[in-house]
């Protein structure tokens, strides 16, 4: 499978009969990146958040919740957790549990707000996650039906994964993360524990560079 443009060449493999956890040059770099945002989680410091007033030099410190703040500290960092096992799963069925782990997840972040507008957008969110779990499970099902096997490592370059299984994951990923629309939404930007809302992009974004990986490469 290293043969293949997407995924550079290998730097690590681990077997486990058919399940394969790998490193290429490709899913390495997004594991290294995922290590350092869970760094960034555990050692910031965004209780002490300050506002500084448009147009002038003053600021005055925000008023935050510190154990509101320390559940969306522990929510980012287990997300960052999840979207670190979707970089380096080399199983399918594997990486639709971290990748619905990450929409849960992602649901505290926003939801530790308090905010009711927040709160809002965090229900919605949810059901979309919740409806994005359909076509996730059901790309996966489909693979296994098909093919016999839901490894990476086994179906690479085999050219038989249907086009509906390939797409019905990628529909999948969009609802789980599409979580960045509703912040926007709720304006969580400027809310308390709005630091961590950084993981949220972050591992959006990384879902959809590792389910495009996927598609490309089964």
């Amino acid at each position: 499978m290293f043969d293949l443009n997407v995924e550079g060449r290998e730097l690590f493999s681990l077997s486990f009969g058919d399940i394969v956890p790998y490193f290429s040059v490709y899913t390495g770099a997004l594991a290294a990146f995922v290590i350092i945002f869970i760094l960034i989680a555990i050692f910031s410091l965004p209780e002490r958040q300050v506002n500084i007033t448009f147009g002038g030099d003053a600021y005055y410190a925000k008023e935050v919740n510190e154990p509101d703040m320390r559940f969306s500290r522990f929510m980012a960092i287990a997300c960052g957790a999840a979207t670190l096992g979707a970089m380096v799963t080399g199983d399918i069925f594997n990486f639709t549990l971290f990748a619905v782990m990450v929409g849960i997840t992602n649901i505290g972040i926003v939801a530790a707000s308090g905010n009711r507008h927040v709160l809002n957008a965090a229900y919605q969110y949810g059901i979309v996650a919740m409806l994005a779990i359909v076509p996730l499970f059901g790309g996966a099902a489909l693979i296994l039906a098909t093919t016999g096997s839901l490894s990476i490592w086994v179906l690479a370059g085999a050219g038989v994964v249907p086009l509906l299984a390939k797409a019905l994951l990628v529909l999948g990923v969009m609802g789980e993360g599409i979580a960045p629309l509703y912040i926007g939404k709720a304006e969580i930007i400027r809310a308390q524990g709005a630091p961590y809302v950084l993981m949220i992009h972050f591992s959006s974004l990384l879902l959809f560079l590792r389910v495009i990986e996927i598609v490309l490469v089964i």
